[in-house]
């Protein structure tokens, strides 16, 4: 039986991250990464919408996502004079009704304490910002003026997965199918095939099986997985001043390339966990809910056709849509970084820093993750995330 003494359970983003910056701190032990798809066809890393922004309502967001902002910035001193994720800074729209417009307000708040270079503004500001918008019902809008926009998912994926085939780090294909555990400590996981991995420490970053995961452990997390459709349309107007805006029904739409894409239409009254094998569209989203919304806030967008689309599914924290990380405070060699809720691509490299800090040096350094600990899951105490999209 191999022995290993970090296992990290999932090897997309999250887990690759963990990985990387283990080595980066100076880890010496030996690490294996276990991802069951190596291709990454159904990981929430790679069939999300690849966005990042500084609108959050809590902090402790703002501070993860601005830690990964930095990494864009000196994306070719971390991995080299080639590489490049296509990023695209071209901001979050953020509109609110009269009944939002507090909360709005309140994050915004919470956004400029935090250096985000967000604006507040009202419906003729923005008019005259977005000649394509139509305001009606719009009280104001949030617009992240820089350090916003969306990226190409895949190429940051594939910067961090190369750098681990330079750093020692065992990566390996297979599905965790169960968990040894002796007291209050974990000591090993088998895999789908049999084989079986004696493990010092384990860590789940498993992103949507994140609470089956913490179950094979006699754990309790409350994340499962959520379907989410985003839909691919073209038009025969190009705005190229647009950011990625949200309508305050939730619809968020934003440029790609020559076509835009679309989704954020489902609803979480009485919505429970997804099929983990159900990746189809459901179409009538789009037609019923979409379209409508969209044909109002851009009267352009009026007469549109959709032309694909895809579904995924997030890693949903139903106690506070908030990221679960850190270790189990009896368990603490089991380290959750789970439960992200639609955020985790923007939020892992600063993630993968703090847990590789926490376990090195033995606290917090660059982002202090304390707020996402496991205890107020133990509690039943939701630390809320008020901006999800």
């Amino acid at each position: 039986m191999t022995r290993y003494d970090v296992v990290i359970v999932g090897g997309a983003i999250v887990g690759s991250s963990i990985a990387y910056y283990l080595r980066e701190e100076g880890y010496t032990g030996s690490i294996a990464l276990i991802e069951r798809d190596p291709q990454f066809a159904n990981a929430a890393t790679t069939l999300s919408c690849a966005s990042i922004r500084q609108q959050f309502s809590i902090p402790e967001n703002i501070r993860l996502s601005q830690f990964t902002l930095g990494l864009f910035r000196r994306l070719k001193d971390e991995f080299g004079d080639k590489a490049d994720i296509g990023f695209q800074e071209k901001g979050y729209l953020i509109l609110a009704g009269q009944e939002g417009l507090p909360i709005l307000k309140a994050n915004h708040d919470a956004q400029i304490a935090e250096g985000a270079d967000i604006l507040l503004e009202d419906p003729d500001t923005l008019q005259h910002r977005f000649s394509w918008i139509s305001t009606e019902g719009i009280t104001a809008g949030a617009f992240g003026r820089s350090g916003e926009g969306w990226f190409d998912a895949h190429a940051l994926l594939g910067l961090f997965r190369k750098a681990l085939r330079t750093k020692a780090v065992d990566l390996i294909t297979g599905s965790v199918s169960g968990i040894k555990r002796t007291g209050n400590r974990v000591t090993g996981v088998t895999l789908d095939n049999g084989t079986r991995l004696e493990a010092g420490t384990v860590i789940n970053a498993a992103g949507p099986n994140g609470g089956k995961v913490a179950a094979m452990a006699r754990l309790v997390l409350p994340v499962e997985p959520r379907k989410r459709n985003v839909f691919v349309f073209e038009a025969r107007d190009r705005f190229a001043d647009m950011p990625l805006m949200v309508d305050p029904s939730g619809i968020y739409v934003r440029p790609e390339g020559s076509v835009y894409i679309t989704g954020g239409a489902e609803s979480e009254d009485g919505e429970g966990p997804a099929d983990a094998g159900d990746f189809d569209p459901d179409w009538s989203l789009f037609e019923e809910t979409i379209w409508p919304v969209l044909a109002t806030r851009v009267p352009a967008f009026e007469a549109i056709k959709a032309t694909r689309a895809w579904a995924g599914h997030y890693d949903y924290n139903t106690l506070d849509q908030n990221a679960v990380i850190g270790p189990h405070p009896e368990v603490e060699n089991f380290i959750f970084a789970n439960g992200f809720s639609g955020h985790g691509l923007q939020q892992a490299p600063a993630v993968g820093k703090a847990l590789a800090e926490l376990l090195v040096h033995g606290g917090y350094r660059s982002v202090d993750c304390s707020a996402f600990d496991y205890g107020r899951i133990a509690r039943n105490e939701p630390f809320r995330e008020l901006n999800v999209i």
